[in-house]
């Protein structure tokens, strides 16, 4: 691809007792005759820690190096400050994040990366799972994918799959495992990673999963090596326990059309895998707390019948009251217990479903957790699942955490049902509870979590430490826990010896896999706690962490990898972070404001709250972060939509006016800002539509204060101040300050504005393709920092930058049955609304995603001061 050739790219992976070590090396040559760019570009597992990168010039090495994060940056802040480095490492989708390195070579050079990560794969459903994204993005002479595992336990099962896997490459992967030992290997010719005979297109984009198991002859199995111990815990073939679970489900405004209707899918699923044993029951928290019943009730066909009828009629309403749903559910599962209504031998579980922010009742979210930890007190996990990305993640995990329990996020796609569903499968089949490991204390230190609430069927319970005497070669270890009928309790010793032997027919164990093993357990659950931890607790587990992290060159959250290169060509060097999961602190801060509202439109206007998450590009960021805040935006086929967060709710409404026409969108006259948009359409009119599409073509901002103005289409941006002009096209990137005013282009996606002291705007540009037979480029635009114009700031987008409150009543069936009319009271007018959706497309710009709203006909009329034909203005400026 452009003269540069991956002529090699292999993925090594040697498992040992479930500890993955996976080495990725990609060879390429320049075949141009001027220098170029390669890009070194792989999907890594969140759970996995990178150890090692390095990449060879023409026999010169550039070792990566791992450093203390804070020294890390420090070292690179100069050449950071110019805008040089690159962060290597993004969190890319649900499961995996993005290393990226790219260096320029000279004509005719090769470069071979190198890049290494490990870790311990888990068991789930009574399977380890290595997963590995394959993604070379053009034919490679030599390609493969090896993987050699080695279990002392000896392996029952063994098979590979992947998502671009044809008929015809199926015959290509190679596998055999035999006792203790199993292999893969994937290796497609040229032309059998093409996507048809003569394509120069690859076939492999995918993912690649190997899952295996290990024999079973007794409940667990201990491992010593070189004064490290592990222990696994998975017994087979307990009676089943039976379990009490309540679900405390989110039934807010936001939580309606797609999000509410995934969620009633699952737990229909959820319910026909309940347990005749089982007791269960549904809380739904809003503004108000509903139960389904008053106590959890058995499993019977006849209550799962009632509980059906009782799911599908799940809908939403009002705010967030997530303390009292929440309480709610701990009181009842509390109740029962102490009054005998459920089994004494039974395992207990509350699963939470939320998509926002707690915003009624109890809402500060350390008081939350307070009154939660108090309330379960150990006794049973908590379990939270935060659904998109309007939740505060971070007070989700810490709650869950604190509970013995986890977080779980579930990405708003059309499998949202199925990843709920997936879930509650892993915690749907408690075996033990209250299972602790001992390990005699006067011989081991270092200890990994050795007591858990539950062990589930089909997972597995790993302990790893050290001894305090190096020499030592022999343990016993005593293992309780409370079954379905009686305690269980088991006795397991082990020698050194023993494992030795079981280790004799391997050839080669990388390292001290076992002290590796327990290295990168350890400082998984210390970042675990640390998540919950404060002050010097905190503080202690953070230093802990951290050193191990360098002792054992792992990139945590902890660390950094600084990679070097060649100082010629512009080489920048950069730096790799692990990234941890986004924390919406932009929504928290915004919500704490009150009575605030916020507009974007497509010249549709909708007024919306949103947290702004820096998703225009890495140079803007800064801009964000420093002060969360609305914003406003139109975008699209002129649409508003008014978001009214104290409802949960938004209003919706359309401009239909003709192509040409210059609307007034926000003008503030204390500050002299002015922005107007004028109207284009589609390139033929649809004569089958009563109402043509249109978008904005052109903006105009003002600030007469400053005698500035910015004129935008799709094709150039132009700055007047005064009599002097300055042009640009969006294939520029640019970065002008001057006084009042400050401009960065980026090329061909966004442009960020400020103004004196006024509100920053960002106007997005949508290109469609140039061959289109009907839609043309348009125009999206995006206020931030509204808070900055004055009280007095008025325009079809600027009124709404003052509170607005309605009230709904009579909801009644309109034309559409799905979509119900209603009589809103707002601005003291009486207006007929329909309940629909309006497209966002600030997330998905290709799709949009939908936002319900009450939509008001007729331009907006009785919503909007005056008629919308006031906000005509002759010009842009």
């Amino acid at each position: 691809v452009n003269g540069i050739e991956i002529y090699s790219m292999k993925i090594d992976s040697k498992v040992t007792s479930r500890f993955a070590h996976n080495v990725i090396t990609s060879r390429a040559v320049n075949r141009g005759n001027v220098h170029k760019e390669v890009v070194f570009d792989v999907e890594l597992p969140k759970t996995a820690f990178i150890t090692n990168f390095s990449m060879t010039i023409d026999g010169v090495t550039y070792p990566g190096t791992i450093k203390e994060k804070e020294v890390a940056k420090k070292q690179y802040e100069k050449a950071v400050s110019k805008g040089q480095t690159a962060g290597l490492v993004k969190a890319s989708g649900r499961k995996t994040e993005k290393f990226t390195v790219s260096v320029n070579i000279e004509a005719a050079s090769k470069v071979t990366f190198e890049l290494t990560y490990e870790e311990l794969l888990k068991r789930q459903f009574g399977k380890y799972e290595m997963f590995i994204k394959v993604k070379p993005k053009q034919l490679v002479k030599d390609f493969e994918i090896e993987v050699n595992i080695f279990e002392p336990q000896g392996i029952t099962e063994l098979e590979a799959e992947g998502t671009f896997i044809t008929n015809d490459l199926q015959n290509i992967i190679k596998k055999t495992f035999s006792d203790k030992k199993g292999h893969i290997s994937f290796k497609p010719t040229l032309s059998q990673q093409r996507t048809c005979a003569n394509c120069s297109q690859s076939v492999l984009d995918g993912d690649f999963t190997v899952r295996y198991d290990v024999k079973r002859a007794t409940p667990d199995n201990l491992q010593i090596v070189n004064g490290y111990f592990v222990h696994f815990f998975a017994p087979t073939n307990l009676p089943k326990l039976p379990k009490n679970v309540i679900f405390v489900i989110d039934i807010s405004g936001s939580m309606s059309g797609r999000e509410i209707e995934q969620t009633r899918e699952a737990l229909l699923k959820i319910l026909d895998d309940i347990k005749e044993d089982d007791f269960f029951n549904f809380i739904l928290f809003g503004s108000e707390v509903h139960t389904w019943k008053e106590t959890l009730i058995k499993a019977t066909p006849e209550n799962l019948d009632e509980a059906r009828k009782f799911v599908r009629g799940i809908d939403t309403a009002g705010m967030t009251n997530l303390h009292g749903g929440l309480m709610r559910g701990i009181d009842m599962l509390n109740a029962a217990h102490e009054g005998n209504f459920v089994p004494k031998r039974s395992a207990s579980i509350i699963i939470m479903l939320t998509d926002g922010q707690p915003n009624v009742g109890i809402s500060n979210t350390q008081d939350i957790q307070e009154h939660v930890k108090k309330a379960i007190e150990g006794k049973y996990p908590l379990y939270n699942l935060g659904f998109g990305y309007g939740v505060d993640y971070s007070f989700l995990e810490k709650m869950a955490l604190e509970n013995k329990g986890l977080a779980r996020r579930i990405y708003p796609d059309s499998d949202a049902a199925l990843q709920l569903q997936g879930f509650y499968d892993e915690v749907s089949n408690p075996m033990l509870t209250d299972v602790e490991l001992n390990y005699p204390e006067n011989e081991i230190s270092d200890l990994t979590k050795n007591s858990f609430k539950h062990f589930y069927d089909g997972s597995e319970i790993v302990v790893a430490g050290r001894f305090i005497d190096n020499n030592q070669n022999h343990l016993t270890v005593d293992v309780r826990g409370e079954g379905a009928n009686d305690a269980l309790s088991y006795t397991t010793q082990q020698d050194a010896e023993q494992t030795a032997k079981a280790f004799q027919e391997q050839e080669y164990i990388f390292g001290d896999y076992i002290e590796r093993l327990w290295a990168y357990l350890t400082i998984e659950q210390l970042l675990e706690k640390r998540i919950a931890a404060t002050g010097e607790e905190k503080e202690n587990l953070t230093a802990e962490a951290l050193d191990l992290s360098l002792k054992y060159k792992f990139v945590t959250p902890l660390t950094s990898m600084v990679v070097t290169k060649p100082q010629d060509y512009d080489n920048q060097d950069g730096i790799a972070d692990k990234p941890i999961e986004v924390v919406n602190v932009y929504l928290k801060n915004l919500l704490s404001k009150p009575y605030t509202c916020m507009v974007y439109a497509k010249s549709l206007f909708i007024v919306k709250l949103v947290s702004i998450k820096p998703s225009f590009t890495p140079q803007l960021s800064y801009l964000y972060t420093a002060h969360p805040t609305w914003y406003t935006s139109v975008d699209g086929d002129p649409h508003f939509i008014i978001s009214v967060p104290q409802k949960e709710d938004a209003i919706c409404f359309n401009i239909n006016e003709n192509p040409g026409t210059v609307l007034n969108l926000i003008n503030d006259p204390v500050t002299g800002i002015t922005v107007n948009g004028e109207l284009i359409g589609d390139k033929r009119a649809n004569s089958d539509a009563k109402i043509q599409n249109t978008y904005f073509g052109k903006l105009g901002i003002a600030n007469k204060h400053l005698d500035l103005k910015l004129t935008v289409t799709p094709e150039k941006i132009t700055v007047q101040n005064g009599n002097e002009k300055t042009g640009f096209t969006w294939l520029d990137s640019v970065t002008l300050q001057q006084e009042g005013l400050t401009l960065i282009i980026n090329r061909k996606k966004n442009l960020m504005l400020s103004m004196g002291s006024g509100a920053s705007f960002v106007i997005v540009l949508h290109q469609v393709w140039k061959k289109h037979p009907l839609h043309q480029d348009f125009l999206g635009l995006y206020t931030l920092e509204s808070d900055k114009l004055s009280e007095q700031t008025h325009g079809l987008l600027g009124q709404f930058f003052h509170p607005i409150d309605f009230t709904i009543l009579e909801i009644h069936p309109g034309s559409d049955p799905e979509k119900p009319d209603a009589t809103m009271i707002v601005k003291n007018n009486e207006l007929t609304v329909t309940r629909g959706w309006q497209k966002d497309y600030r997330r998905d710009p290709k799709h949009g995603i939908d936002i319900p709203c009450w939509f008001v006909h007729n331009n907006g009329a009785g919503l909007i001061d005056g008629v919308h034909t006031d906000y005509i203005v002759s010009s842009l400026f």
